[in-house]
């Protein structure tokens, strides 16, 4: 068993403006160190053995600041946790884009699904189980993997059967989420309060 606890990048510039970003490379705002800072204060009272980010600025901004608070190395970077590509919605404010394309399943050009982004996501995840079963076999890890909204989102979405995130929740910035990964299962433990 692996303890994952994954937690959504702090606050950018783009998230203030409801604008999306998707893999465009937007860094944290103060706001947002802020958001990583109280991520980082919500997890003191765990162990964790390893801290894992998304290749973008602001998910690595994010995951340097929980690592420095906690006493953990640098981030391993996973290029399969990075935000679901919006291809021509990228960059729109999210009124804009949801006036032009209905809703967030619509197939947007250049965008990717989010049954693409969870495969992406489940293939990173299983590959850190894997990496923590042979450092740590027998022990369990407890991992801090920091992602994004829409990684995030997809993964809920396949661990309840598309039950959660209820429509109109949002996953807000620095927001945590603890999932346990055994082989071939991933399960939501709890959304801990930030």
């Amino acid at each position: 068993m692996t303890l994952l606890t994954l937690v959504r990048h702090g606050q950018t510039d783009w998230n203030l403006a409801r604008r999306i970003q998707g893999t465009t490379d937007i860094p944290l705002n103060e706001t947002g160190r802020d958001d990583a800072r109280r991520a980082a204060a919500a997890l003191a009272d765990e162990r964790y053995d390893a801290i894992y980010a998304s290749p973008l600025v602001r998910a690595q901004q994010t995951a340097e600041i929980i690592a420095d608070e906690l006493g953990l190395g640098s981030p391993a970077l996973t290029r399969g946790l990075r935000e679901r590509t919006f291809g021509e919605g990228e960059g729109m404010l999210v009124e804009d884009y949801l006036k032009t394309w209905s809703d967030w399943t619509s197939a947007v050009p250049g965008a990717e699904t989010l049954e693409e982004v969870r495969e992406r996501a489940l293939d990173s995840l299983e590959r850190i189980v894997r990496a923590s079963r042979r450092r740590s076999a027998p022990r369990a890890e407890s991992i801090i993997v920091v992602s994004h909204g829409g990684v995030i989102r997809s993964l809920l979405m396949h661990v309840s059967g598309g039950s959660l995130p209820r429509v109109g929740d949002s996953l807000h910035n620095g927001s945590v989420h603890r999932f346990v990964a055994e082989p071939g299962t991933l399960r939501l433990l709890e959304t801990i309060p930030v």
